[in-house]
């Protein structure tokens, strides 16, 4: 393998969280995370429903059923985000995870921010963005580092005061 095709520490994670969201169950949106701290994974998560809750791969999507734009009403939903299936996982193996980075395929939305911040995280890198200007104010306000890589080619995007939207 010649060395110019070894990927960065940043693409290797970004390239696992990927692999991470082909487990969603979610039908609008698959995105993957993991925590890592000093270059080792200490835990992954995608999102999908909680266990004994069917998927909607199974019942169809409560957001698209009331119609709820993405980005808004995060609690109008049956699964659980990746970011938080990571830290839930996290807790119940006793897995410290302050000062751990966050890469994740998505931009966190604000409820994930608020969780991130108080998990201690230390910076978040993720592949696109989110309609959720409230999750980088969070970020900013509480001096977390965040960046949205642009997709085409992994690039980082300029300064995020605003993440773009997904698919722009």
């Amino acid at each position: 393998m010649p060395h110019d095709s070894r990927p960065s520490w940043e693409e290797y994670f970004l390239q696992i969280a990927n692999c991470v969201a082909t487990r969603s169950t979610c039908l609008r949106r698959k995105v993957g995370a993991v925590l890592v701290r000093d270059k080792r994974i200490l835990t992954t998560g995608y999102n999908g429903a909680p266990k004994n809750v069917a998927h909607c791969l199974d019942v169809g999507c409560l957001r698209e059923k009331r119609k709820v734009p993405s980005g808004e009403r995060h609690e109008l939903c049956r699964g659980l985000h990746a970011e938080m299936n990571a830290v839930i996982q996290a807790a119940i193996h006793g897995v410290r995870i302050d000062g751990s980075i966050l890469y994740c395929t998505t931009m966190p939305c604000s409820l994930c921010a608020k969780m991130l911040i108080n998990s201690g995280v230390a910076e978040i890198v993720a592949e696109s963005g989110y309609p959720d200007s409230l999750a980088s104010e969070l970020l900013n306000e509480a001096k977390v580092p965040f960046r949205i890589l642009d997709e085409k080619n992994k690039a980082p995007a300029k300064n995020c005061e605003e993440p773009p939207l997904a698919g722009q």
